[in-house]
């Protein structure tokens, strides 16, 4: 389910009492509606600490498994702001996020927002950054392994077993590189490694956690041409096993291929939500026309 932005919405800048009381109480009633969801927000707003003014405002989205969502709008619309706040590198101001009906965020609950509490939940969702953000220290399969290890060091039966929890975790990695054909850069650092090899790798990492759903918030825009390609490929294989994705890009033809939905944003609110076909071929709100119009005609693209 998603609200789409009314005018009247579309003008709301400052918070309001019903949204800081925004909890879980606000799924009561949801029933049938929730059944096979995945990752569900409710009345999300997040705003600046500087601004008084809110990026995102009544945000509400469903997201099942297995569904590649784009996420479309010109820079600034609140695209990778959304992709943040689902990682919890931004805190929402108000409203709630939960996964396979667990309670991920409750901004009206403090209980939710403890560092330790986050840091774990976090554990659901992957993330790769444009610009790859790789410990330049560690080589690709340490990378990879970062995140188990440390995570392994919390279990009571670490020391006991720290040989073959660790050969587990490297096992994994191997495998991971391997599927995105790094299998012989594993024991290369970041910087013997050209970009889209660094941005595979990040892909890997965050494959490693076996996360619920994974973000991907301008992947290639690092990139030339020559090494989208090679990103792109990934995604693709990606898609074809269902991962459940939601993608930020201007890779329009890939996105048009690759995406099971479209989510089209502007102004900090979700202004239209469709099948690509939809979307792209018959979009019903004027803002979506007019940005579809502009982006698909300077990329060359027909409808």
């Amino acid at each position: 389910m998603v609200t789409v932005a009314s005018g009247d919405d579309a003008g709301i800048g400052a918070d309001t009492g019903a949204d800081a009381r925004m909890s879980a109480d606000a799924y009561a009633g949801a029933g049938e509606r929730s059944m096979g969801v995945g990752v569900s927000a409710r009345n999300w707003g997040w705003r600046h600490a500087s601004r008084k003014d809110f990026a995102l405002r009544h945000v509400d989205f469903d997201i099942r498994p297995g569904e590649r969502v784009l996420l479309l709008g010109a820079s600034g619309a609140g695209k990778s702001t959304l992709v943040r706040c689902l990682n919890f590198l931004e805190r929402p101001d108000t409203g709630v996020i939960r996964v396979n009906g667990e309670t991920m965020w409750d901004a009206a609950d403090p209980a939710t927002q403890r560092e330790s509490e986050v840091r774990k939940k976090r554990l659901h969702f992957g993330l790769v950054f444009q610009n790859f953000n790789l410990f330049p220290q560690y080589t690709a399969l340490q990378n990879v392994m970062l995140a188990g290890e440390l995570l392994a060091k919390e279990r009571p039966d670490y020391k006991a077993n720290k040989k073959a929890i660790h050969a587990q975790l490297e096992q994994q990695a191997r495998e991971l590189l391997a599927q995105m054909g790094l299998s012989e850069r594993a024991d290369h650092y970041p910087h013997q490694l050209s970009g889209g090899q660094q941005q595979r790798v990040a892909i890997a990492r965050a494959l490693a956690a076996d996360p619920e759903i994974i973000y991907f918030d301008e992947p290639t825009s690092a990139l030339d041409p020559e090494l989208t390609g090679e990103v792109l490929r990934v995604l693709r294989d990606l898609a074809d096993q269902k991962t459940t994705m939601i993608i930020v890009t201007h890779e329009m033809s890939f996105a048009k291929d690759v995406s099971s939905r479209v989510i089209f944003m502007d102004g900090g609110v979700i202004v239209e939500d469709g099948n690509p076909e939809k979307i792209f071929n018959a979009p019903e709100m004027p803002r979506t026309k007019e940005f579809l119009a502009r982006i698909l005609g300077e990329n060359g693209e027909q409808s």
